[in-house]
């Protein structure tokens, strides 16, 4: 009875998130009892409305050792509901492979998706016991299969194979020229993670003197043959200072910003680029260093970092050869992913060129101090795997998502228990929060942002209890560099005052020049972000359109990429035109100027508030739409701008925000709730008569929110985390 008594309690939670936590609770106890009544009702519970209930029972059943279970979940696996796929095909990773599967599982590899993703995970961790059973199954579909992206795929995961079949079967396909480029390149690249023949290495030699995809694979290949027969270097040479790694994968990121705001590439990337030049530049120093003598000052400052983000082989060949000559300062390496970009809901299936890609920069740098990893995503998972078996230690930031994204959802009627399975299909909810709490329990050190209630939001959405093992944890807000936030606003008041504009202005004017002569003169409304539904851009036109809020301002929204956009922004520029009309955005007052480097963001958003002559009136307001915003990089901004803001009234911005001085919390998910605040704020800033609330919004920003303050307490945690792991190494060492 205690099975039935664990359905029930995940039935009548109140919350879902409360329910994915009791999900682990069922999975332990049908791991203690099976029994043929309890794996039928497990197996009626699939079967069930309640989607969320339905998941839970999946993975119960995987821990029950059992013929029938066996064969129960074999059949889950052509389930006509994909969402019973998916986990059916994770659940199996946690038991002994079965014969009865390995088709099925090959059968969604093929396929591709989420669900292909999570059965070649399964498969690979199979083939380290039954390698030849893999290898027979995944050779045999091969003389089945001709389309390229299935033939790809099954090429990929025949790498993760390390049998000498297999690996006989990739040099095969590497030197086809009957096969599709693409699947060559799959192979060529899954040979680096295998000992090759002396055959093969001539080979690869031979190719990777042209300059075509294979050419640039085979160079790759050829370091990564290299790179596996150099050691590990000691951690903490004396003298040296420390290497630390960053990434995010879903994004272009360059020096420039040039791509901020396309696709994935939001605020993450910007916190990057110039977290990743404070380290370097002398703002990274621990500010306890000094102490132990010269060279214990010098194994905590941070000299070199390294951001990994996207892009293609020619530019991985490129960036590998800077790296490997680059012993200090913030360079950028260049992971490639094989396949052409995808938002990050659907760039799962990249796990494997990702994990490659990753493994060979982080072997190149030589030695690696820590990798800092930010979010439960392919890049994580993938990093995550790569730094375990390199044996370096890991910094995780850990926040409530998607545990937040999912309880407002489920607050706005969005989310329930009979669509969760469908929705958890395109957002993954269920596997990312089982990541989240698997880095988080393994981490080296878990970083936090700063929340109004944050031990009661981690102990009741992530199920993490901080009062454990405090010396683990630290809580670091974001920070922005305010140098560049300064001069846009000196640039924004001399043009108000009369000069003429910067480039970036003359930019501004030329947008704003779209609207006619009536709608000029008002105020502006500005959000700046990725179009994604998390961010809420569409919902920001919702509360503004037909409104009085439309009467008494016009709207810009900054970001997105307008003439190639990925299904997110398609969803969401769809929504908007459903609201505003494509051909009447400009006269209704409502302006898409699609993403721009960030230093030209800077600009237009403190223009907001000082005003464009003859344009726009002074006195605009910064509006955050978003779902959820751990911190909110854009918000700092745009505070230290001057500007009024409106947010999320959970999450980071509670913590820095004065709700009704600087600006305004509300529910960012209720559409009329945050038409009311946007008004309010509006209402704020036009009757404001001096600059005395926007310098005190600055200097909040100064106080404690400036990526130089920041990067001192991450060196720090480096720091910690680098002496940690030298004295575990000396213990390893010593010991008998």
């Amino acid at each position: 009875m205690r099975i039935q008594s664990c359905l029930d309690a995940i039935k009548k939670a109140d919350r879902l998130v409360d329910a994915l936590r009791l999900a682990d609770e069922l999975a332990v106890e049908a791991g203690r009892d099976g029994g043929v009544r309890n794996l039928r009702l497990l197996r009626s519970t699939i079967s069930g409305p309640d989607q969320v209930t339905a998941i839970a029972a999946i993975h119960a059943l995987a821990q029950v050792s059992d013929e029938e279970a066996d064969q129960h979940l074999a059949e889950l696996l052509s389930s006509d509901q994909g969402f019973i796929r998916e986990h059916a095909a994770w659940a199996h990773d946690s038991r002994t492979p079965r014969s009865k599967s390995v088709g099925r599982l090959i059968g969604l590899v093929h396929t591709g998706g989420f669900a292909g993703m999570l059965a070649q995970r399964t498969l690979e961790d199979w083939a380290a016991t039954v390698p030849e059973m893999i290898t027979v199954g995944l050779e045999g579909a091969l003389l089945g299969v001709t389309d390229e992206a299935g033939r790809y795929r099954l090429a990929e995961t025949l790498g993760l194979v390390g049998h000498e079949t297999a690996i006989l079967l990739l040099e095969r396909i590497a030197r086809d020229t009957h096969e599709a480029e693409t699947i060559r390149v799959a192979a060529v690249i899954a040979l680096g993670q295998h000992p090759c023949s002396e055959d093969t290495k001539t080979y690869l030699e031979a190719i990777a003197e042209e300059n075509d995809l294979l050419g640039q694979a085979a160079r790759l290949t050829l370091a990564d043959l290299a790179s596996s027969l150099t050691p590990r270097p000691a951690p903490g040479a004396p003298g040296q200072g420390l290497t630390i790694a960053q990434l995010f994968l879903h994004a272009d990121i360059d020096a420039d910003l040039s791509h901020a705001g396309s696709g994935d590439t939001g605020g993450i990337a910007t916190l990057l680029v110039r977290l990743g030049d404070a380290l370097v530049h002398g703002h990274g120093d621990n500010p306890t260093a000094g102490t132990a003598g010269p060279e214990a000052d010098r194994s905590s400052t941070v000299s070199r970092v390294v951001t990994l983000s996207r892009g293609g082989l020619d530019e991985a060949v490129r960036s590998l050869d800077a790296l490997r000559q680059t012993a200090t300062g913030h360079v950028y390496g260049r992971v490639p992913l094989l396949q052409g970009p995808m938002p990050s809901a659907t760039a799962w299936p990249l796990r494997v060129a990702a994990r490659r890609g990753i493994h060979r920069i982080l072997s190149s740098m030589g030695r690696v101090d820590a990798l800092h990893l930010r979010m439960a995503d392919v890049g994580s998972l993938a990093a995550f795997d790569v730094a375990r078996n390199l044996e370096i230690p890991v910094v995780f930031t850990v926040a409530p998502d998607p545990h937040a994204v999912i309880n407002s959802m489920d607050l706005s009627g969005q989310l329930t228990r009979e669509n969760f399975g469908n929705i958890d299909e395109v957002e993954h909810f269920w596997f990312r929060a089982r990541l989240v709490q698997r880095m988080a329990a393994t981490a080296a050190h878990t970083v936090f942002f700063p929340r109004p209630e944050l031990a009661q939001d981690m102990k009741e959405l992530v199920g993490l209890d901080m009062s454990l093992e405090p010396e683990r944890h630290t809580v670091i807000p974001e920070g922005i560099d305010l140098q560049v936030v300064d001069r846009a606003v000196n640039e924004a008041q001399e043009h108000a005052a009369g000069h003429p504009a910067t480039e970036p202005l003359v930019q501004l004017r030329e947008l704003l020049a779209r609207l006619p002569a009536e709608r000029r003169g008002k105020p502006l409304l500005i959000s700046v972000g990725r179009f994604h539904r998390v961010k809420g851009m569409a919902t920001i036109v919702e509360a503004w359109a037909g409104s009085e809020l439309q009467q008494r301002a016009n709207l810009l929204l900054v970001g997105g990429n307008l003439r190639h956009p990925s299904p997110d922004e398609l969803e969401q520029l769809e929504r908007i035109n459903a609201l505003i009309d494509p051909g009447s955005r400009e006269p209704s007052g409502l302006i898409l100027s699609g993403h721009q480097p960030n230093d030209t963001v800077a600009r237009w958003v403190a223009a907001a508030r000082t005003g464009v002559p003859g344009l726009a009136a002074g006195s605009g307001v910064y509006v955050c739409g978003s779902l959820k915003e751990e911190f909110g990089i854009a918000l700092l901004e745009a505070m230290a701008s001057g500007l009024l803001v409106v947010a999320p009234d959970s999450g980071g911005p509670a913590t820095y925000l004065e709700h009704g001085h600087t600006g305004f919390l509300t529910a960012t998910w209720d559409t009329a709730r945050l038409r009311a605040a946007i008004l309010e704020a509006l209402e704020s800033a036009a009757v404001e008569i001096s600059q005395e609330r926007a310098l005190y919004s600055r200097s909040v920003v100064e106080a404690d929110y400036t990526v130089q303050a920041m990067a001192r307490a991450l060196a720090k945690v480096y720091s910690d985390v680098h002496h940690a792991d030298v004295e575990l190494q000396r213990e390893l060492v010593s010991a008998p």
